[in-house]
């Protein structure tokens, strides 16, 4: 008896190196977790076993996050240089195999259009846009080259339905939505699948680090928005699925008024969706 309790567990300890060696450690690079989403995210990720490579812009929170023992890269999203050399970074840090890219990074020029200069227009899309399509054309190659990978952006209720105030931003999501439903179809005969977080509001830093182009009419959230509102926990289990489904959705929409204001603009008519965003 004991002679067979001996083999049963040097098998079962056999069988779980086996496993260990067997794993698959895959590689994610997420922008934007100096706070808020990507922080969170690129915490919850690295527990559940990803190689998580982290980025921001500000050197000090760079620091924050090597301390917290992330792989960290700097990048500034409105430098095209400086996004070449992170995508340069974390191809060398993965030895070109990384698995997932998560578009988290972002931030929103708020007022009137009339009050918005090209500038400011063209700083909003260099961000939130330009820098995406960049970085993600330099990392897809060695997803191609793997045989598989996941793209997710992180998108917003205003990419569905363009509110007043937010013009600037809703048209920079607007880009990001069309652009990756593009990827979607060009990357269909591949394994690399591409797909769209779309929160409502959330408790996060976001709100308040807006760039308001009218300070004596900021824009604000209104007031029933906040008995919808979510902490940022609530994107954790589509980004889990997005990332580990076989056949992950298109499109996850977070909080209710994302899935009502979705519903809204496909079955209303457009001059009943003008009222119905206009009225506060």
């Amino acid at each position: 008896m004991w002679s067979f309790t001996c083999i049963l567990v040097d098998f079962e300890y056999n069988y779980a190196i086996k496993q260990q060696l067997e794993f698959k450690v895959k590689s994610i690079f997420i922008t934007g977790c100096s706070s808020g989403v990507g922080l969170l995210a690129a915490t919850a990720l690295k527990q559940r076993g990803y190689r998580v490579i982290a980025s921001c812009r500000k050197a000090d929170d760079a620091q924050q996050l090597i301390a917290q023992g992330f792989e960290t890269v700097l990048l500034d999203l409105d430098d095209p240089n400086s996004v070449n050399q992170a995508a340069e970074q974390v191809l060398a840090l993965t030895g070109g195999k990384l698995y997932a890219l998560f578009n988290n990074a972002g931030f929103g020029v708020y007022g009137k259009l009339a009050s918005i200069s090209r500038a400011q227009m063209e700083a909003q899309f260099s961000t939130n846009f330009f820098a995406i399509h960049q970085l993600t054309q330099l990392l897809l190659p060695a997803m191609i080259a793997q045989g598989e990978g996941r793209i997710i952006q992180m998108s917003s209720i205003v990419g569905i339905i363009a509110t007043p105030g937010r013009g600037a931003y809703s048209a920079s999501k607007y880009a990001l939505e069309s652009w990756s439903d593009v990827l979607r179809l060009e990357l269909a005969k591949t394994n690399i699948k591409v797909c769209l977080i779309e929160p409502g509001p959330l408790t996060t830093k976001f709100s308040a680090n807006v760039e308001q182009t009218e300070k004596d009419h900021l824009v604000k959230n209104p007031p029933i928005a906040k008995k919808f509102t979510l902490p940022p926990e609530a994107v954790l289990p589509k980004l889990y699925h997005a990332l580990e489904s076989k056949s992950p959705k298109v499109r996850y929409r977070v909080t209710v008024v994302t899935q009502l204001a979705a519903m809204g603009k496909r079955l209303l008519p457009d001059k009943l969706m003008d009222k119905i965003l206009m009225s506060k």
